[in-house]
């Protein structure tokens, strides 16, 4: 440790609880000392749904599949951009059942949060689809990242699937709320190479996530969905209005 108090979290010496024990007591500017990226995202300058849906002017269907809620449109965000720059409480990584990295956002939240991660996550005995494990998130703004393992589609989509995404989200949320974690940032799990139908993941997504506000909605300031693609925008810009009318 250096006479300042601060430790090399790159050091090859350093093991992933010291380091975890060491963030854990940090507040906000003391860690962004750490961080990988610099041009990090505070919560703060993530629009709320309401807002996004005005700057892009979103016409409410007539009819949505759930009433309107002014207090949950305003804990829910729609960002693009890169899920690794988000200083949130927890991102959420779609996973693989190793939960030793992989590809797509799996890689690039490894890439980032540096090779103590790894070390954590090679602890944690690996993850059954649909379920969530927790780690500290080291070198990423992201205080915590919350590993999860989506199903793999391949032809028709099934309903043992469908309960798959659907446990995805809500054992993701469980996590965070059991770590008093107010903040968090969902990738599209599962779509991509894992072939979940992009326009099914993103209806199970929006579905589980406004009921599981409705259920807990004081413990959480603020549920994001990150996504990277543009398409991926235009298909929750469609239908978020469904799931959280513009009240």
């Amino acid at each position: 440790m250096a006479s300042s108090g601060k430790i090399d979290l790159n050091s090859p010496t350093i093991t992933w609880k010291e380091a975890k024990s060491y963030l854990k007591g940090l507040n906000n500017k003391q860690k962004r000392d750490h961080y990988s990226v610099k041009d990090f995202i505070k919560l703060k300058q993530i629009p709320v749904w309401k807002d996004t849906a005005k700057k892009a002017n979103i016409k409410q269907p007539e009819e949505g599949k759930y009433a309107k809620n002014k207090a949950l449109n305003e804990k829910v965000s729609l960002f693009r951009g890169d899920i690794t720059k988000l200083e949130v409480d927890a991102i959420i990584n779609t996973a693989n059942s190793s939960l030793l990295g992989g590809g797509g956002v799996d890689g690039c939240i490894h890439r980032a949060a540096g090779p103590l991660l790894k070390l954590e996550c090679s602890c944690l005995g690996g993850c059954q689809t649909g379920l969530a494990k927790m780690t500290c998130g080291y070198l990423l703004p992201a205080k915590y990242v919350i590993h999860t393992v989506g199903p793999v589609v391949q032809g028709d989509l099934g309903s043992a699937q469908e309960e798959e995404l659907r446990n995805c989200y809500r054992n993701s949320m469980l996590t965070a709320v059991e770590g008093k974690l107010r903040s968090v940032a969902f990738p599209c799990i599962s779509t991509g190479v894992f072939g979940y139908p992009p326009k099914a993941a993103a209806d199970m997504a929006l579905r589980t996530i406004r009921e599981f506000l409705e259920e807990n909605k004081d413990k959480f300031d603020r549920v994001i969905i990150c996504v990277f693609l543009e398409k991926d925008e235009e298909i929750y810009l469609q239908k978020l209005p469904e799931y959280f009318p513009l009240a």
